[in-house]
């Protein structure tokens, strides 16, 4: 008698468990910094003004790499890589203000800045995802980067890129399921 409960539990369990994805993992990764959106980011980022905006001003303005996170300081040979990706671009190919900061050598430096947020959840048929037959994520968030180029104490120049909206759906399946991820061991070598 105690076989056949134990049964009907687990028959119960399965064909309740599909149903409960709130069982299935979530995560979320956040860039730190003192803005919360992209919006705020860009509106931050484009108050910034080449050629009279100053060092001071602009760690005044939140871009301080000493005092904010995730902020990375570039060097003249970092700046230079970001610009002079290839052989194909040449220093007079680009803006007059940033050949002349690299011409300065130790009085260009840049500042990097990588933001943003990113929420992963795994959705679908709770079963299919803990056996790993079938896993289901949906990404969301945004993302942005900004580059600002200073020669002495002044900036010079900047550039923005980024993402203001991400979705992305993933939906992975193996038709082993826990035996799909199974690797060999490797051969003895003598």
């Amino acid at each position: 008698m105690n076989r056949r409960r134990g049964l009907v539990a687990a028959l119960l369990a399965l064909v309740l468990l599909p149903s409960c994805s709130s069982l299935l993992p979530s995560a979320v990764q956040i860039t730190e910094s003192q803005w919360h959106s992209y919006d705020q980011a860009r509106a931050a980022f484009d108050a910034i003004k080449p050629g009279s905006t100053t060092q001071a001003e602009l760690w005044q303005m939140g871009f301080d790499p000493f005092k904010y996170p995730n902020i990375k300081l570039l060097n003249y040979l970092d700046v230079t890589r970001q610009f002079l990706i290839n052989d194909s671009i040449h220093l007079a190919d680009l803006d007059a203000e940033i050949r002349s900061c690299i011409k300065a050598r130790t009085l260009c430096q840049g500042y990097e800045v990588v933001l943003g947020k990113s929420d992963h959840e795994r959705v679908g048929n709770a079963f299919l995802d803990i056996f790993n037959f079938r896993r289901k994520t949906r990404t969301t968030g945004w993302q942005f980067r900004g580059l600002i180029v200073l020669e002495k104490d002044l900036v010079v120049y900047k550039i923005e890129s980024g993402q203001p909206v991400i979705r992305e759906f993933e939906d992975k399946t193996n038709p082993l399921g826990p035996l799909q991820d199974i690797s060999l061991p490797s051969p003895i070598k003598y």
